[in-house]
């Protein structure tokens, strides 16, 4: 029984052994801290319509940033980024604005943009991604 038990103890220190030096050679965890900085109000702009009765573009826009810290620059800049999304909408056509293949044309154009004015702003690209996270016209 003493025999059991001594194996049993020496068997344990080795798994243990090599839990902790798996352990040590695992390196770290890498999390991604990407933050969301939301333009609000919601940007409402017109668009060029082919009809009587003037289109306009309601949207809600969040810009996705890899760091946290760089959120504070985004914020600085919101009107410029603001006015850059306004004068992208503003310049599609009711066609682009109301199909699915458009909006995604829109949004790419509108994330090169303001990664476009981020960059001379901050001396580098913050933004990772543009989000429309609500998209209403008329």
């Amino acid at each position: 029984m003493k025999k059991i038990l001594s194996a049993c103890l020496i068997l344990l220190n080795f798994a243990f052994n090599a839990y902790a030096a798996d352990e040590k050679e695992a390196p770290p965890a890498t999390q991604s801290e990407y933050a969301y900085y939301g333009f609000e109000p919601e940007i409402v702009t017109n668009y060029i319509s082919n009809r009587k009765k003037l289109g306009f573009v309601k949207i809600s826009v969040e810009l996705m940033v890899k760091d946290p810290d760089d959120l504070i620059i985004v914020e600085r800049h919101d009107p410029l980024l603001r006015a850059a999304i306004i004068e992208v909408l503003g310049n599609q056509s009711e066609e682009k604005i109301k199909s699915l293949t458009g909006r995604e044309e829109i949004r790419r154009e509108c994330f090169d943009m303001v990664n476009s004015l981020i960059t001379k702003e901050a001396g580098k690209p913050l933004i990772v991604n543009l989000l429309f996270t609500s998209y209403l016209y008329d």
